[in-house]
C-alpha cells in the first residue's frame, strides 16, 4: 500500500485579502483539527507538503511567504501551522496545488497517495489528484470555507463524484 503524504493548502496567508474578514472565522474553527493534522503526521513520520500561494510575490520563495504570513494581522493562525524542517514547501500560482506545480512528481517520488486541508483549492486540487488516479482523503473539520453550503456542496462533490474519502480529522490519516 502506497504511503500518505499530508497536503497543507493556503494555510500560510497573510490574512490581506478581499475576503478575509469572511473565511478567517472559518480557519478559527478549523486550525485545531489541521494541528491534529500536523502533529499526527509529525509523528507518524508522514511526509509534510505545505503547497501555498505567494501572494502575487514572484521572486519569493518559501521563507519570505512564511515571514509575510507570521507579519500579518492573524499570525495567530499561521504560527501553529508553521513548517518545520522536514516540511516540503510547493508555491502554487492559481486554485490547484497540481496546476503548473512539481506536486504530482513530488507525490510520486515519496510513493504516496493524497489527503488535503483547506476549501475552494482544495475542489480543485481534489479534482487534479483524482485525475492522476491518488486517493484522496479530505478532513472535513480541517477545511476552511467562505461559504458554507459551497464548501458542504464542494465536499460531497469530492465524495460522490470523486470517491475521495470525507472523514474527520482524527481519520484522515488511518
Amino acid at each position: 500500500m502506497a504511503k500518505t503524504a499530508l497536503v497543507i493548502i493556503d494555510m500560510l496567508n497573510t490574512y490581506d485579502h478581499q475576503d478575509a474578514d469572511e473565511l478567517v472565522p472559518s480557519v478559527e474553527q478549523a486550525l485545531p483539527a489541521v494541528v491534529r493534522l500536523l502533529e499526527e503526521a509529525r509523528q507518524r513520520g508522514l511526509p509534510v507538503i505545505y503547497v501555498n500561494d505567494n501572494f502575487g510575490k514572484w521572486r519569493s520563495h518559501h521563507g519570505e511567504i512564511l515571514e509575510a504570513a507570521l507579519a500579518g494581522p492573524h499570525a495567530d493562525l499561521v504560527e501553529p501551522v508553521r513548517p518545520d524542517a522536514d516540511s516540503y514547501f510547493i508555491v502554487k500560482a492559481r486554485h490547484s496545488a497540481f496546476y503548473e506545480t512539481p506536486l504530482a512528481y513530488l507525490l510520486g517520488t515519496l510513493g504516496v497517495s493524497c489527503g488535503q486541508v483547506t476549501e475552494q483549492c482544495v475542489l480543485y486540487s481534489a479534482l487534479d489528484a483524482h485525475i492522476r488516479q491518488l486517493r484522496v482523503t479530505i478532513a472535513h473539520d480541517a477545511v476552511a470555507h467562505i461559504h458554507a453550503d459551497l464548501a458542504g456542496a464542494a465536499l460531497s462533490m469530492m465524495e460522490v463524484n470523486m470517491a475521495a474519502r470525507v472523514v474527520p480529522a482524527a481519520e484522515a490519516l488511518t
